[in-house]
């Protein structure tokens, strides 16, 4: 993956998460980062309406963005993937919100098919556009970059 998205990603914890099943509806949340599975591990309940949409619905697009006034330092990332139940990353979220431990969470894995990231430290407007690779199902091909 390009350093520049990884690093990206490695350093926030927040995205926000749109879903559409029975109504299109957006929320925000905590993620942990897989960087060997290139997924985000994130919690919600499955009663909540975004949770209920996944469950019929497991495409799902989102954010993740720095809050700034600065044009030139805007960064953010927007991704398109599958959503889905995933119980065995609970090692990876409670290392990184050891505080939800005690919610019990039910957690989910947002596998990572499409990144695309804006980074104005790099010049203004410039897009780093990455794809989910088929012959390397854990890698990512770079289109022009």
């Amino acid at each position: 993956m390009n350093p520049k998205i990884e690093a990206f990603i490695a350093n926030h914890h927040l995205l926000s998460l749109a879903t559409c099943a029975d109504e299109l509806w957006c929320c925000s949340l905590f993620y942990a980062y897989n960087p060997e599975e290139i997924t985000f591990i994130v919690a919600t309940d499955t009663q909540t309406l975004h949770g209920n949409n996944v469950l019929k619905n497991h495409t799902v697009a989102g954010t993740v963005a720095l809050e700034t006034k600065t044009i030139g330092k805007i960064q953010g990332i927007q991704f398109c993937g599958n959503m889905t139940l995933c119980e065995e990353s609970k090692g990876l979220y409670f290392a990184a919100f050891p505080f939800s431990r005690v919610m019990n969470p039910t957690l989910w894995e947002i596998r990572l098919d499409e990144i695309k990231m804006t980074d104005n430290t790099l010049g203004f407007g410039k897009k780093l556009l990455w794809k989910r690779s088929a012959s390397n199902e854990a890698g990512f091909s770079s289109p022009g970059d």
